[in-house]
């Protein structure tokens, strides 16, 4: 801890006896969500993008994420958590109802593939903006393979509110610019994040099994659970592990992001997508005069940086996000780290956000200093240990140098972050904080209770292997769907929103004047 810096129980006395306690429970809550859209005969599906759901190019709600398949659910920010919740509620009844005989997989790792070939690449169009998505991701499957594309996450997003960055400049006596300040305080909350990020696939991990299928050509570092699944005994969260989307640095091949300051990050992310690397290079970017890759550059663009924390700032029109970050600094950050809770049919539920906004608070007041090459070794190494072996009682992860128990430091986290529990039940009178604490304590204390844990039990008793087990679910989160009723406004509405996003589709189309060489140098351009 640097010197001078207050601990949380003094901050937080700072703020309830001479600032206002309000402004730090307040804040914007969003969720992103993506699900597999699945046919009825256990295969990805294969058909386009329901038209019904409107263009996945410019609606504002419903998209895709790497695959035609794989949609994503953006929900709008709201003032609490809740209304978050309910949005995405819709939004899957809403795409329920347009659906023709397919499934939503509840579970974060996909269905049963048959091969990189049968992952169909999303599609946006033939506008400029729409051909450069799709490039993009031609060049992820060629770098990274498409299957592990088809790996579903949850993000959270979440800012504070505007108007508690005064006040709190104010209380700690702070002379520095506003969003200086700001965009300071949230990129330590970000290398917080990562410092105690392991704990987030410990208490929500959901995938300690993936189906046989997802491994094409090769034989994986995991245990045989039966003829059609791998798994790990003590998994949390393999999707989270080596197994899932990496950028390697070996032989130049990727990037570990600087998050020193904003500064930094930006210009760590800006200078990988333009350096050249040799590996992407023998991929080729235009090849018989189609496009393979945007470029050969470490990184395409900075969204193919994977982390587990992001600093964002939406860029518009085109911007690239490294410039809207510089020019406006931070708006929110974004959580990645969430498996699909496979046990709600929304993917995620409210006990896990209250605990994800206290967890996202205790990181922004938690001292939190520069991340040193050693510590960065560490933080990658524990949160690969928690993915693959976090239910193991004896597991040890590195701080400082040292080995410690898991499940000490584990508690001692969620003590500290008690009085934060607290306050925000009190000034949200709500009490499922401090009632989600206890329930995140009770699975340190005992890690059958764990999502993952829960999985593979249910797996052995039912003597079910991945896909059957994953299946049974996606059914009945499908007959929980069937069961509710959408708000004939809200279908109205996203009726709406569907024809504006195929006519703006349309419009960005019968514009396409420019040549997409020209378009993407002109991008390109704008870089920091």
């Amino acid at each position: 801890m640097p010197s001078g810096s207050p601990s949380i129980e003094d901050l937080l006395a700072l703020i309830c006896e001479q600032g206002d306690p309000a402004l730090l429970a307040s804040g914007q809550f969003g969720l992103e969500k993506e699900s597999l859209r699945v046919s009825r005969n256990g295969g990805i599906a294969l058909g386009p993008h329901p038209a019904e759901l409107g263009s996945a190019l410019t609606h504002p709600h419903i998209t895709t994420d790497y695959s035609e398949a794989l949609l994503e659910f953006v929900t709008p920010p709201f003032q609490e958590f809740s209304e978050a919740l309910d949005c995405l509620q819709n939004l899957h009844l809403y795409v329920q109802e347009n659906l023709q005989g397919e499934l939503l997989w509840a579970t974060s790792m996909p269905c049963v593939l048959a091969g990189e070939d049968s992952i169909p690449v999303g599609r946006y169009g033939t506008s400029n903006r729409g051909l450069m998505k799709y490039i993009y991701r031609l060049g992820l499957g060629y770098r990274y393979g498409r299957v592990m594309q088809v790996i579903a996450g949850v993000h959270f997003n979440y800012s504070v509110a505007g108007d508690f960055w005064p006040m709190y400049q104010k209380l700690l006596g702070n002379q520095e610019n506003p969003r200086a300040f700001r965009d300071a305080r949230y990129m330590g909350m970000v290398r917080n994040l990562q410092r105690y990020g392991w704990i987030i696939p410990y208490l929500f991990g959901a995938s300690p099994a993936v189906c046989r299928s997802f491994f094409t050509g090769k034989e994986p570092d995991l245990l045989v659970f039966d003829d059609t699944t791998y798994y790990e005994p003590y998994a949390t969260s393999l999707r989270m592990g080596d197994i899932g989307y990496q950028n390697r640095r070996e032989e130049g091949m990727g990037i570990k992001a600087c998050y020193d300051s904003l500064g930094d990050y930006v210009q760590s992310l800006a200078c990988a997508t333009k350096t050249p690397c040799p590996v992407w290079q023998e991929i080729g970017v235009k090849v018989n005069g189609e496009y393979r890759q945007l470029n050969a550059n470490r990184l395409q663009i900075e969204n193919e940086y994977y982390s587990s924390v992001r600093p964002k700032q939406p860029p518009v029109d085109m911007e690239t996000p490294s410039r809207a970050l510089m020019e406006k600094g931070i708006q929110y950050v974004e959580l990645r780290s969430l498996d699909v809770n496979a046990y709600h049919p929304l993917g995620v539920d409210s006990q896990q956000l209250r605990f994800l906004h206290a967890f996202m608070l205790y990181c922004l007041l938690r001292p939190s200093p520069v991340i040193s090459s050693v510590e960065r070794k560490e933080i990658d190494r524990n949160l690969l240990w928690v993915a693959h072996q976090g239910r193991d009682p004896l597991l040890k992860l590195q701080r400082g140098g040292k080995a410690v128990l898991f499940r000490h430091w584990a508690g001692e986290l969620l003590d500290a972050m008690q009085p934060l529990a607290q306050l925000l039940a009190t000034e949200k009178r709500d009490p499922g904080y401090t009632d989600s604490l206890h329930q995140q304590r009770q699975k340190i204390a005992d890690a059958a209770l764990t999502p993952s844990g829960r999985m593979l039990k249910e797996m052995r008793e039912n003597g079910e292997g991945f896909y059957p087990f994953a299946r049974r679910l996606s059914l009945e989160q499908w007959r929980y769907f069937s069961s509710q009723e959408l708000d004939g406004f809200f279908r109205d509405h996203m009726r709406e929103l569907g024809l504006r996003s195929l006519q703006r589709q349309r419009e960005l189309e019968a514009n396409n004047e420019e040549s997409l060489d020209s378009f993407l140098q002109r991008y390109f351009s704008r870089q920091i």
